[in-house]
């Protein structure tokens, strides 16, 4: 099997693993974004609640143990590296390693489905940063952005099946899935696609979900995509509405139940754990509203073989996958993508073109 391509990079955004890592980590996200100090430490209180350990950076290991595996057994024999944008391993030091280790070139798989500024582009920023960092550094190109990828939303169906089986049994027929994502600023959302991608996800997903779950009396199952983990000062409009705001809705309107997709994170980190986990739940709990929290892709055998394809996609001239009817994201992001005017305008590593695209 022919590549061009001799690493595969997992690039995500890190976290803390122990209490002494976590202010440190958190003025190094928030740098230069003019957050509040109160809502910094009111974030890092989070972390403290788990013991001071951010779980994505063992998720990260365990999603590239799971694809070492498989390139193992199917190809290409390709060795997985991994580095994060805001914590250790930080990308300047894996990128060193890789020099070291002989890599030129490698495809860069971003733990991040969806097209935004802090989604896409700042991960590009960043990864073109730290090139600038290490003398003869490889190069890059960053995959696409899969969120209507069929190893991505396939196991989301299933997910939601699993969700409201937990439900009490009157409540499952009329519950509604109520999909979260990360909220973005107005201003960074009306410059990307961040919205219709999200929006596109989940109507595929009700679509695929319909077969599995019918309703008894043959209708469509209400659903609402809703936000969680707003982090901006108070005067700066984000996307709305809330999860727990929109609970309350639930609760008024007297619907039975909710199942929770986290569709916009592809594993239980802190904003999982506990904006969902602890704050939504205590949330359904106070208003008596059934309330079950769908999982994350992780290390679903459907999401692994996803990545495998995306690399596949470049290397292999296999055809590229996609559901709904938005068809596969480009590979070679426009000069402009994502980008949100008033700025400041950084390098960018090149996305690749796939060579018979």
């Amino acid at each position: 099997m022919s590549t061009d391509y001799d690493a595969i990079l997992v690039v995500s955004f890190g976290g803390p693993e122990r209490p002494d890592e976590v202010i440190p980590f958190m003025e190094n996200v928030t740098r230069g974004r003019n957050i509040p100090r109160e809502r910094l430490e009111e974030v890092s209180q989070h972390y403290f609640e788990f013991d001071g350990r951010s779980p994505i950076n063992d998720q990260n290991r365990a999603l590239i143990a799971a694809l070492e595996q498989l390139l193992a057994e199917q190809g290409p024999q390709l060795p997985v590296y991994f580095g994060n944008r805001n914590w250790h391993p930080l990308l300047p030091d894996t990128l060193a390693q890789m020099r070291d280790a002989g890599v030129r070139r490698a495809a860069c798989f971003v733990t991040s489905a969806y097209s935004s500024y802090s989604g896409c582009r700042q991960y590009r920023e960043d990864l073109a940063a730290a090139r600038a960092q290490v003398d003869d550094a490889p190069e890059l190109d960053k995959l696409r952005v899969y969120y209507n990828h069929p190893g991505f939303l396939e196991p989301q169906a299933d997910f939601i099946v699993e969700g409201l089986a937990r439900l009490p049994a009157a409540a499952r027929d009329e519950a509604q899935v109520v999909f979260t994502t990360h909220s973005i600023p107005r201003s960074m959302a009306r410059h990307c696609d961040y919205e219709a991608q999200h929006y596109e996800a989940c109507r595929v997903i009700m679509e695929l979900l319909a077969d599995r779950t019918p309703r008894v009396d043959g209708g469509e199952r209400p659903w609402r995509l809703v936000y969680n983990s707003r982090s901006g000062p108070e005067h700066v409009p984000w996307l709305e509405p809330d999860i727990n705001d929109h609970l309350e809705s639930l609760a008024q309107q007297q619907l039975p139940g909710a199942v929770c997709v986290p569709i916009g994170f592809i594993s239980d980190h802190m904003e999982v754990i506990y904006d969902l986990d602890v704050e939504a739940r205590q949330t359904a709990e106070r208003l008596a509203l059934p309330f079950a929290r769908a999982a994350t892709v992780g290390t679903d055998p459907r999401f692994v073989a996803m990545i495998r394809e995306l690399v596949l996609e470049r290397t292999a001239d296999a055809p590229p996958r996609a559901l709904g009817t938005r068809g596969p994201s480009h590979d070679l992001c426009p000069v402009d993508c994502c980008f949100t005017p008033g700025q400041p305008q950084r390098d960018t590593v090149a996305s690749a073109a796939a060579p018979s695209r």
